[in-house]
């Protein structure tokens, strides 16, 4: 059982900057995958930036250019980086991995985007 805690929401005025992190309780080293997911109120639950076992990645059109995330497979933790964040980025944001074949969501955090 992997368990997972995301830090590093919090409220940012737009054009801000906030670093997520996911750490894991066991080794992410062979995680097929490591994503954020985020749902705002009244949303469904969308895939923000995904990191494979190999390096590649993913974004969703709508944080291209401005999110970037990371793995450090030392450290069992898996990063977004997010750059000129907009109100519309506001959203409960999870942390999603697939370790030998089972899923995993964290918790949750809090980002809110406002003036």
């Amino acid at each position: 059982q992997v368990q997972l805690v995301e830090s590093g929401g919090g409220l940012v005025q737009p054009g801000g900057s906030l670093r997520l992190s996911c750490a894991a309780s066991e080794s992410i080293s062979n995680a097929y995958t490591m994503d954020w997911y985020r749902q705002a109120p009244g949303k469904q639950r969308e895939l923000v930036a995904a990191i494979a076992s190999g390096g590649r990645r993913n974004y969703a059109d709508s944080v291209k250019g401005r999110f970037t995330i990371s793995r450090d497979n030392a450290k069992n933790t898996v990063f977004l980086q997010m750059n000129s964040l907009k109100p519309e980025d506001t959203a409960v944001y999870f942390c999603y991995v697939v370790v030998s074949g089972v899923s995993y969501w964290g918790q949750g955090t809090q980002v809110t985007v406002s003036s």
